[in-house]
């Protein structure tokens, strides 16, 4: 294999833009050629990287592949252009604003045997990955519930997009992937307090395909900033906090109580708490580090477009439900969450 380093494009210097353009600038075996922003380098965040007016300009320098981080609404055309090209992609989630145009940008890079992946940087959260991976061997036993809760101030660089596909959608995908089992129903309800066309709360309940239940709160309202899951089990409960990548378990009671009270309740008692020490390496950083291996045909362990066409089809049927107040049944076509990442 060529030891060149592989030609990379940026597409959108905005707020998540800004923080490609730094890691991109930085990777391993990695060339950062172009950014493409109409509105030009406003922070500075480019590095002397030439700064381009459209995509166009960047397929004619010649890049191997390109990070789309403009406006959720320009996902789709931008995906098009880069796949017509030939140019692999990842696309930071949502996938597209629509489930029709997630759904051609899939059969767009698919049908050139394209890699193209997703942006779900919760997967890479040190947390998450140590969370599935105690999952996967086994150390909870059967699954109950998943729980997330996603709330804080309302962020003033989002403008096309609500609190289900801004933020749920990393709720959404994360759960599918740490159980790899997909969502068969959901039924949500949704407020909008701020002024603006789109919803700014929802609460959320779903079942996976293997009876698991699962709850999402989001927002933007809560002056609190918080990042929770929790799983539960037949075992316990584990408990990440994806802001500070710390993970615990609960483990139910091992041992016999003489507490006559507590005797007469018949469900689990408090066990033993464990906090793991993890490794803590920047999400992002191992983002890009997985998308640049699939590339380069070293792994395939990333968010794949099909996999956030389903997030995107499950968000989609969270607004559903809210809009309707009826509970939303999912097809499982196509739904399964292998392993990865």
């Amino acid at each position: 294999m060529s030891n060149a380093k592989l030609r990379a494009g940026l597409i959108g210097l905005g707020s998540m833009g800004r923080h490609h353009c730094r890691v991109l600038s930085e990777l391993d075996g990695v060339e950062l050629v172009a950014v493409v922003d109409p509105m030009g380098d406003k922070f500075g965040a480019a590095r002397g990287v030439p700064i381009l007016e459209s995509v166009e300009q960047l397929v004619e320098l010649g890049v191997d592949y390109a990070v789309v981080a403009c406006p959720t609404a320009l996902h789709e055309e931008v995906g098009l252009q880069l796949a017509e090209a030939g140019v692999h992609a990842l696309v930071e989630k949502p996938v597209a604003d629509t489930v029709e145009g997630a759904r051609c940008m899939v059969e767009a890079f698919e049908a050139r045997g394209l890699v193209a992946g997703v942006g779900h940087i919760e997967r890479y959260n040190p947390a998450l990955q140590n969370l599935r991976a105690r999952l996967e061997a086994g150390e909870l036993g059967e699954v109950f519930q998943v729980v997330t809760r996603r709330q804080g101030p309302f962020p003033h660089r989002i403008a096309d997009v609500g609190v289900v596909k801004d933020l749920a959608t990393h709720d959404i995908d994360l759960t599918a992937w740490v159980t790899g089992t997909p969502y068969v129903s959901v039924a949500a309800h949704t407020v909008s307090k701020s002024g603006r066309p789109h919803e700014d709360m929802v609460a959320a309940v779903g079942q996976l395909a293997d009876g698991t239940m699962v709850n999402h709160l989001v927002n933007w309202l809560s002056p609190l900033k918080e990042r929770f899951t929790s799983v539960t089990g037949e075992r316990g409960c584990f408990i990440a906090d994806t802001l500070t990548a710390d993970l615990t378990f609960h483990s139910n009671a091992a041992v016999a109580t003489e507490w006559e009270a507590l005797q007469a309740f018949r469900g689990v008692a408090e066990g033993d708490m464990i906090r793991y020490a993890i490794p803590k390496r920047e999400p992002l950083l191992v983002e890009h580090e997985f998308f640049r291996d699939a590339v380069l045909g070293r792994s395939h362990e990333i968010s794949t477009l099909r996999q956030g066409l389903r997030t995107v089809e499950v968000a989609a049927a969270v607004l559903e439900s809210a809009a309707t107040g009826d509970t939303v049944r999912l097809g499982q076509a196509d739904a399964a969450v292998p392993s990865g990442a």
